[in-house]
């Protein structure tokens, strides 16, 4: 099976999926396939009394290949799977004065390599059972196989994938195709205030830096972009020494060794890339999109941190408080509950190599959007104040210690995970650390990393929706008079 994940992103995603999908980090949200998992038996959250849950142990097993891939694995033999995952540092930051470099060349990768060409390769894939994945976000691209790890299938699934990753000839046909299904997305972008709103949010955060423009490009980059700039790119930001290689799986340590000798071989010769540098402090500004809808779309961001920082963990706490975790958040309780001004409010950090943004993000009926913005500005002013409640503290780490072990309930979630670890130079211990810092953290010290780290009087903010007379907005009450639209706009 042939999973064409990016081009599906470019032309559907929003908000959400520009900011976060960068950070591949604690996917909460994985669902245990049919692997049995020592301690199988989730620990109920009340029965946790604050103390880690049983999880997954993993033995995580790394070194370095002969061309400098680092690897990272973990020898897992409940079912006669692996599952294989490469992280290259080759997203949409490394395209240089090509927005849309990036995309066009991870999206390229499975249109064809010599003597087969995309149904060819599909049909490779699909008859060995393998699924093939591919993807392109701001700091990372990724190339991912899952396959049966019986010889006969491993080593065929394993030679189709070296040659595609390795070897793609990038056929003009293909690239005038797809660049003509990604100018479409473009058209339909303009359609939508939400990703207008994101697009100019990022550019004014960013200003010159390359997270500045979107990972799909533009309409003026991509009909420019050659085949040959995609074969350039793809010689250094593909090579071996600018990847990791995460792999989970029915493998001994020795086939593992193998299979990851086999798969840097394949890639081109190279060395890392370097780091992007950190982007400038952007100064405080608000920025509107008149855009003819009922709704208006609220984004109010500030620069937020690496994904090294010290205080990772404190201000991941702190977030699922205040607008991270979904229902029970002071955002959604005050905005959503007692207000009825939005069917849905989030906020996050998305913390990436260089510094990601902290995002808040949501939308109200346009008459009531000042009062709603200025609302949820007092919120994050008012809780970097005072901070969090000691029962909400409580609470959250309830919430995180009975869903984080999902994060390794599976293969394909231990190989992000292990994927995550290696491209951001994270200790082998993470998952274990974290959940200990975690379970640590004191109302104070989740206060003083939120204050620390955000300024109430340093937001961009954006908005998209019609010019309107504004409303005071309702008081607060357990039963608003107005409850929020079932289906937000866009």
């Amino acid at each position: 099976m042939n999973k064409r994940n990016r081009l599906g992103h470019c032309l559907t995603r929003g908000l959400l999926g520009l900011a976060l999908s960068t950070s591949l980090v604690i996917s909460h949200n994985a669902l245990a396939d049919t692997a049995k998992i020592d301690g199988s038996k989730l620990e109920s959250l009340a029965g946790l009394d604050g103390k880690a849950p049983v999880r997954r142990d993993l033995n995580i097993q790394s070194w370095k290949t002969k061309e400098g891939a680092k690897v990272l694995f973990v020898e897992a033999h409940e079912l006669p799977m692996f599952d294989l995952r490469l992280t290259f540092a080759a997203g949409s930051s490394q395209d240089g004065d090509k927005p849309g470099l990036a995309m066009l060349t991870n999206a390229m990768l499975n249109e064809g390599v010599p003597g087969k060409d995309v149904s060819a390769i599909a049909a490779g894939f699909e008859d060995l059972g393998a699924d093939f994945g591919n993807g392109s976000y701001r700091d990372m691209a990724v190339a991912s196989l899952r396959s049966l790890s019986a010889a006969d299938k491993r080593e065929p699934a394993l030679k189709l994938f070296g040659e595609v990753l390795g070897k793609p000839t990038f056929p003009q046909d293909s690239l005038d195709r797809i660049k003509n299904q990604v100018l479409a997305g473009f058209e339909y972008k303009k359609k939508n205030p939400g990703t207008l709103a994101s697009q100019a949010l990022f550019a004014n955060l960013y200003g010159d830096h390359p997270y500045a423009h979107p990972s799909d490009g533009n309409e003026k980059s991509i009909p420019a972009i050659t085949r040959e700039q995609l074969q350039a790119f793809h010689a250094k930001a593909y090579a071996a020494g600018n990847t990791v290689i995460a792999l989970v799986g029915d493998l001994s340590r020795a086939e593992a060794e193998a299979l990851a000798a086999q798969v840097s071989a394949d890639l081109p010769k190279g060395p890392a890339l370097a780091v992007i540098a950190q982007p400038q402090e952007p100064k405080a500004k608000t920025e509107h999109i008149e855009f003819p809808s009922k709704q208006t779309h609220l984004m109010i961001a500030q620069m937020g941190i690496d994904r090294r920082d010290p205080d990772y963990a404190a201000l991941y706490l702190g977030n699922q408080i205040f607008g991270g975790g979904g229902f029970g958040t002071r955002l959604m309780e005050e905005v959503r509950e007692k207000r009825g001004l939005t069917y849905g409010v989030y906020s996050g950090f998305s913390a990436m190599q260089a510094r990601g943004p902290f995002m808040i993000n949501l939308q109200t009926r346009a008459e009531l959007s000042a009062g709603t913005l200025q609302l949820v500005k007092d919120l994050l002013a008012d809780y970097l104040k005072n901070g969090p409640t000691e029962d909400e503290l409580n609470k959250a780490k309830r919430e995180l210690a009975g869903s984080f072990p999902l994060s390794t309930a599976s293969n394909e979630a231990i190989v992000g995970q292990l994927g995550s670890i290696g491209f951001y130079n994270l200790p082998l211990d993470y998952l274990e650390t974290f959940m200990q810092q975690v379970q640590a953290l004191t109302v104070e010290q989740v206060k003083t990393a939120m204050a620390k780290h955000l300024d109430p009087e340093a937001l961009v903010i954006v908005t998209a929706g019609p010019t309107v007379e504004q409303k005071e907005l309702p008081p607060p009450t357990d039963k608003p008079v107005e409850q929020p639209a079932g289906v937000p706009e866009h």
